[in-house]
């Protein structure tokens, strides 16, 4: 094939031109259209780019007869995890792929782009699972180059359900390539995606690296997608996209088919047209009819104008901190002073620092500052690593605090989330080595009124320096909302007309540059008695001038009382529902005490394991082993935790990464009870074995991982088939081991249907297991259709269906 320069896709500058001005139309499903033809349960749909490209090419003619300006190359699973187990190389499909797509265009004569489709890599990214981030972006980056090299107009990113994961995508694309680049997420019908992504925290990440689109595709129908892109309508700056399935897929005669007619798809659609929505298509049950009355009713249309709510926000991905309010940050990562707190970077106990991380958050921190600054360790390493650990454990956004710009960028790099950067200053040199990370990737930034010449004595001059920092910043394209100003707090016992000078800057900053204000306000009562004093009134000064991010220590009550009052004296905590809570909290706490030694094993056994410590889970269930026996301390301890934890989750308290943490977190104590009860020639203490797989054809780990590490911490024994299994070893394996309960796992349309026939062949050998299903596609009344005893929606019903089928 002709390789097409980038000067010769001039539908990509058309593209970018109508893109958000005029309605742009994508088409419709592959995978389901593939199906309809004749593909069967578990092929491979992108082998059909070589082996049968006229479908294809068929296909994709059909989508721009009905009207599609961007057809998506059949790529969705092209990467080289799943096309491991094909004849054919990433390279060969891809490339066949954008050949099948431009030929059908050239056939029918019209304008239209060419999509590259990536879709998600199949399996989790570490915390969550075993695959780093770096092999997410090389896995991504390969299928980009072949992309972008063989023609491609734009790249497609979609049905992700990990934050994390198109992050990795996306920086893939934008590194890789200047084509646009559109990215959607699936999510569940409470606005969370699988992994516990929020819409908010959705848009301010891919908005933040410079997607060209957003937006949601597949998991549900448009009706049900409806509110959920309204709200990205409502904060969204970039055009946004929907993509939705026909509804859920139901089965009838054995068939998996999709029940929602075009009609009554276009019906929100055309809701959501009145709103602003700028690019629209199908997904899962889609057909070239749906595309063709979309195209009837919307094609070439004006898009609406859209009254976007600009806000500042920083994020984890599931949960979000507007900076336009007032929200404490942590102080306490921070080695400045601390004896035990450099020793455990120096033994790299991360343990320790994590346990800080989460003392912060318990007593209310909103964002959490985190500075490993020591001469003696690799800081830039130690960064990377403490942010990988932190945001396993933790949904709170960091502050990334260092002045070495390769430790910034690598930071950046791997937060998973909106960051804010701490700290440039008025030096231009420093502006121009730090501003290009800040903008790459969406940051905040906190500027420091200081340059060469130090600090100035007046708030006047302060005021010019952080001016300097907001206008180089503009030059970068970041603009105000993401600028934190900080005047620098002096030390009253050395410069006592300095504070004042302080709250004046402030003041003046804030009301004059219309940015964000920032104090690490303990630095006032250095050399002075009753310190606490000194910061607390300091503290109350400053928010009286507008401070919106006060640096302290959240475990001084007095200090966080006092920012909560004064959200109620700002009018900010209305109805003072904040202060009050906060307030009761306190004196729920004052009023705690333990009456034993053992009552606070206990406790500290549970905490940990619900806070995800796991070296210290270790370590506690040592020393409860020397008083009580393995069962007892699984029955007791750590079957309770983990109990917690799963209700936590269930009420949306805490999101999947936190889940599978508190997980790990019991395998440590698991680990040590093993070594115990085999050393005493004590009995097993697996509570019984389950056989886990994921059917024939379907090559996704995702959610039969989760739950397989889920259940093994609960006690009972996994035998884990891996994926894509045939039925021959499933029925060989139920037989041998005797078992009385089979997961199953299917995450494709495309295999639901190999779902079944495991059923089927199973129940013929072992009439009384018992078999539980799950899977992105599946729904209760499929379970129920294709005769499976239980439908797992998530882990923690997993759970819940082995407690009754092994205490039956």
């Amino acid at each position: 094939m002709k390789i097409v320069s980038l000067e010769e896709r001039g539908f990509t500058v058309e593209l970018k031109a109508k893109l958000g001005k005029e309605i742009i139309l994508f088409d419709g499903a592959m995978g389901t259209v593939l199906q309809q033809r004749g593909l069967k349960a578990g092929d491979v749909p992108e082998k059909l780019n070589i082996e049968n490209s006229k479908e294809i090419i068929d296909i994709h003619k059909s989508y721009l007869k009905a009207g599609a300006e961007i057809i998506t190359t059949n790529t969705f699973g092209a990467n080289a995890l799943k096309m491991q187990e094909i004849k054919y190389s990433v390279e060969e499909i891809i490339t066949a792929g954008v050949e099948n797509a431009r030929q059908a265009v050239i056939e029918l004569g019209v304008d239209a782009a060419v999509a590259l489709d990536m879709g998600p890599l199949g399996e989790l990214l570490e915390p969550m699972g075993s695959l780093t981030f770096d092999e997410a972006y090389d896995l991504y980056q390969q299928q980009v180059l072949v992309g972008v090299e063989y023609g491609a107009d734009l790249i497609h990113i979609e049905t992700i359900s990990d934050l994390y994961e198109a992050r990795a995508a996306v920086l893939a694309a934008k590194e890789n390539s200047n084509l646009p680049v559109f990215c959607t997420l699936t999510f569940e019908e409470d606005g969370r995606t699988f992994t516990g992504g929020s819409i908010r925290s959705m848009i301010s990440v891919l908005e933040g690296l410079g997607v060209d689109g957003i937006g949601l595709n597949c998991s549900l129908g448009p009706e049900k997608l409806e509110p959920l892109v309204e709200e990205v309508l409502e904060y969204s700056e970039k055009p946004v996209i929907l993509q939705a399935n026909a509804g859920l897929p139901i089965v009838e005669d054995g068939e998996t088919v999709f029940k929602i007619s075009p009609e009554d798809y276009f019906k929100p659609l055309a809701r959501l047209y009145e709103k602003g929505l700028a690019v629209v298509g199908g997904c899962c049950g889609t057909n070239e009819e749906f595309i063709s009355l979309i195209a009837d009713n919307l094609k070439n249309k004006k898009v609406k104008e859209r009254n976007v709510i600009n806000e500042s926000l920083v994020c984890s991905p599931s949960q979000y901190v507007n900076l336009a309010g007032v929200n404490v940050v942590g102080e306490r990562i921070n080695p400045t002073g601390k004896a035990a707190f450099k020793q455990a970077l120096r033994n790299d106990d991360l343990d320790y620092i994590l346990k800080v991380a989460v003392e912060e958050v318990d007593a209310g921190a909103d964002i959490l500052d985190v500075n490993l600054g020591l001469p003696e360790i690799e800081e830039k390493e130690m960064m990377v690593k403490i942010i990988k650990e932190l945001q396993g454990i933790l949904d709170t956004p960091l502050q990334i605090d260092s002045s070495d710009p390769e430790v910034i960028e690598e930071a950046l790099k791997y937060y998973n989330g909106i960051a804010i950067v701490n700290s440039v200053n008025g030096e231009i040199e420093v502006l121009e080595n730090t501003f290009p990370a800040v903008k790459k990737y969406g940051a905040a930034v906190i500027g420091l009124t200081m340059d060469d010449d130090g600090i100035p004595d007046t708030a006047a001059g302060r005021f010019e320096i952080a001016k300097r920092i907001v206008k180089k910043a503009a030059e970068y394209g970041i603009s105000r909302d993401k600028i934190i100003i900080d005047c620098l707090t002096l030390t009253a016992s050395a410069q006592q007309e300095g504070v004042k000078e302080t709250l004046k800057a402030l003041k003046m900053v804030k009301n004059e540059l219309g940015v964000k204000t920032t104090l690490g306000v303990s630095n006032v009562s250095f050399g002075l008695p009753a310190r606490p004093v000194l910061n607390r009134t300091f503290l109350s000064m400053a928010l009286y001038q507008g401070l919106n991010l006060p640096i302290i220590d959240p475990n001084d009550e007095e200090m966080m009382a006092a920012v909560k009052a004064a959200a109620v004296l700002n009018n900010i905590d209305q109805g003072a529902t904040e202060y009050i809570k906060y307030m009761a909290e306190v004196e729920t706490n004052s009023a705690k005490t333990e009456n034993s030694q053992e009552k606070n094993k206990s406790h500290d056994l549970k905490t940990v394991i619900v806070k995800g410590l796991k070296s210290e889970a270790a370590n506690l269930t040592e020393e409860i082993l020397k008083e009580k026996e393995a069962l007892e301390v699984v029955n007791s301890y750590l079957i309770p935790a983990l109990d917690i934890v799963g209700n936590r989750y269930e009420k949306g308290e805490i999101f999947l990464p936190q889940l599978v943490q508190s997980a790990e977190t019991v395998k440590e104590a698991f680990a040590i009870l093993k070594q115990d009860m085999a050393s005493k020639g004590g009995r097993d203490i697996s509570k019984g074995t389950i056989v886990m797989a994921t059917v024939k054809g379907d090559v996704h780990d995702i959610g039969k991982n989760i739950v397989k590490t889920v259940l093994e911490n609960y006690g009972y024994q996994i035998i884990d088939l891996g994926r894509n299994v045939n039925i021959k070893e499933v029925v060989q394996a139920v037989k041998e081991n005797q078992i009385k309960l089979l997961g199953l796992s299917a995450l494709m349309t495309t295999t639901v249907k190999n779902m079944e026939k495991t059923i089927n062949a199973v129940r013929e050998i072992s009439p009384t297991t018992k078999i539980m299903v799950g899977g992105a596609v599946l729904t209760a009344d499929y379970a129920k259709m294709i005769e499976a005893d239980y439908y797992a929606r998530d882990a923690r019903e997993a759970v819940e269906i082995a407690r009754k089928i092994f205490t039956d």
